[in-house]
């Protein structure tokens, strides 16, 4: 499913910025972007992607900012008075022009300035917690994010469903209609066997009888047909965001499509191929859209 969803957070000048988006895929698949130096993040991360998401092709990544805190300055005056004396000697050998105050700031190490403190052990790990919080709020915001498109997509599933119930009602009249054409073909396929020299033995003709007589009868794959519709709106029924069923939903699927396929090669007539067709169709498009759930 997709979404997309963001979280702030900041700790003392640091502020940083979680996205997460997502779109459609057969498993879990994440990506991650983190700026270097809080690599150490990405284990944890991808722990909490795969406890919140279980299908799609995640990215997420975590954007970070500094303000610089203006440092405090001083003059380093011992440097400035040997500056000083060195410069008195060489004006007692030679004429040399007196320093001027910019001139000596403008010396290395004439101005100090203090260096931030480098973090502790425990500081850099509540940090590390404040960013993993926000990353849950907005795994959390995804979540909001694909349950409300799933919402959405549960009518366009009960739609294909009662379009695969229809074709599967027409299948059932059509293969009522069609005895009279079972009959005669097999008459004729019995009769063909009948006259066949040399004649077959008596096992031999049960077997090609019953095997006539399943090809002709297609109640089993509308049954089971039936049932697979049952148990798809029971599974939308199930869903939720810590119960998925985008797997068990592409299985029923090739269940559909197999009785569908099954279908079509015992057809007895046209009609009841072409239906068979469109269901076919029906529970492609269907399968197309279970894609997305997960």
């Amino acid at each position: 499913m997709t979404g997309y969803a963001r979280a702030e957070g900041s700790d003392g000048p640091v502020s940083f910025v979680w996205e997460a988006r997502s779109v459609n895929g057969r498993t879990l698949e994440t990506r991650l972007r983190v700026p270097p130096g809080y690599e150490r993040l990405e284990h944890q991360a991808r722990t909490a992607v795969a406890e919140t998401v279980r299908r799609g092709n995640v990215s997420v990544s975590l954007q970070v900012a500094e303000r610089r805190q203006q440092q405090p300055v001083r003059i380093n005056h011992e440097l400035v008075r040997d500056l000083l004396a060195v410069v008195d000697e060489l004006r007692t050998h030679g004429e040399i022009a007196p320093p001027t105050a910019d001139g000596l700031l403008r010396v290395r190490g004439v101005i100090e300035e203090d260096l931030p403190q480098a973090l502790s052990e425990e500081e850099i790990t509540a940090r590390d917690s404040r960013m993993l919080e926000a990353l849950r709020r907005a795994l959390a915001g995804l979540v909001e994010a694909r349950v409300a498109e799933g919402a959405r997509l549960t009518s366009v599933l009960h739609t294909h469903l009662d379009t695969i119930a229809g074709l599967r009602n027409k299948a059932a009249a059509r293969a009522a209609a069609q005895v009279d054409v079972i009959r005669a073909r097999f008459g004729a396929q019995l009769q063909e066997m009948l006259d066949r020299l040399p004649p077959l033995t008596p096992e031999r003709m049960a077997q090609e009888v019953a095997l006539l007589v399943g090809k002709a009868d297609v109640r089993e794959e509308l049954d089971r047909l039936e049932a697979h519709i049952a148990a798809a709106h029971e599974l939308m029924k199930a869903a939720a965001p810590t119960n998925p069923i985008g797997r068990k939903f592409d299985f029923l699927c090739q269940e559909f499509n197999r009785e569908a396929n099954t279908l079509c090669s015992k057809s007895a007539d046209i009609e009841l191929t072409r239906i068979g067709i469109e269901l076919k169709s029906a529970v492609e498009q269907m399968r197309e859209q279970v894609q997305n759930v997960e």
